[in-house]
């Protein structure tokens, strides 16, 4: 086993706001270094917002100039991050995901794959999955619904392709009047445990907090909730609920060797 410190950076998300939130996000960084993390995961589209219907205006390369600004907290700090991200590529957008080393150098780029129908006009689909080697074992990256219960194929290829640990860039959002306390938002521990129980793979996904102002869920909220799997599947860190709810846990993960 290696013992892996990581940060869930449960961060605010504005739509649009891409200074604001990358500001808000290197705050987290900086918090989850002096707190002596190895690893910190941002959330899913953490520069524009997912969904954000401006992406088509505001989404950049990568690399570029959002990814270089993660890519300078990596080497500032000397921690890995990975981070959700909006790319340009051409004259398609993507919602991506970036794993970057304690150097600052990209190890690894995700294009999500299990998008919602109504995110697609936003988004194009990926066409690959990737593990890649780093200080800390084989990791795999992938996004949000990537490993839902109905696409759990893909977290079985990534663990066939030699994961150990799996790190996944998460928007979680639920209808404004969602009641918590009388319906406890619980629907990523299933596939989550689903996927140590199936591989011995630990399994961390990061959920921003904020509003969605854009396409059919308009006017939902994302609500955290951000939560970390051990390789048996059971809960290791599971983040407070709530549109106000930004914070960073840190938990110590075993990653198989």
């Amino acid at each position: 086993m290696t013992m892996v410190t990581v940060g869930l950076a449960q961060t605010l998300v504005l739509p649009g706001d891409v200074a604001g939130n990358l500001a808000r996000a290197a705050e987290m960084v900086a918090e989850a270094a002096t707190k002596k993390c190895d690893i910190v995961v941002l959330p899913e589209c953490v520069d524009v917002g997912w969904t954000e219907v401006r992406a088509t205006e505001l989404a950049q390369p990568i690399p570029g100039s959002t990814s270089d600004f993660l890519c300078d907290l990596a080497r500032t700090h000397s921690i890995m991050i990975a981070s959700g991200l909006t790319e340009r590529a051409g004259d398609q957008v993507y919602n991506a995901a970036v794993l970057i080393d304690r150097h600052g150098d990209i190890l690894a780029r995700h294009r999500k794959i299990n998008e919602l129908d109504f995110a697609r006009k936003i988004y194009g689909v990926g066409t690959e999955l990737k593990v890649v080697d780093t200080e800390f074992g084989p990791v795999a990256l992938n996004i949000c619904a990537d490993n839902y219960t109905g696409s759990l194929a893909l977290a079985d290829a990534q663990a066939a392709m030699g994961a150990r640990l799996m790190l996944s860039p998460s928007s979680w959002a639920v209808p404004a009047d969602h009641d918590d306390d009388a319906t406890p938002y619980v629907e990523w521990q299933e596939p989550y445990r689903l996927i140590g129980q199936r591989h011995g793979i630990p399994v961390v996904g990061v959920s921003n907090v904020g509003p969605v102002e854009s396409g059919e869920w308009a006017g939902w909220v994302c609500i955290g909730r951000s939560l970390a799997t051990d390789a048996k599947g059971q809960v290791a860190s599971w983040g407070s609920y709530g549109v106000g709810a930004s914070e960073l846990n840190v938990v110590q993960i075993d990653v198989p060797a």
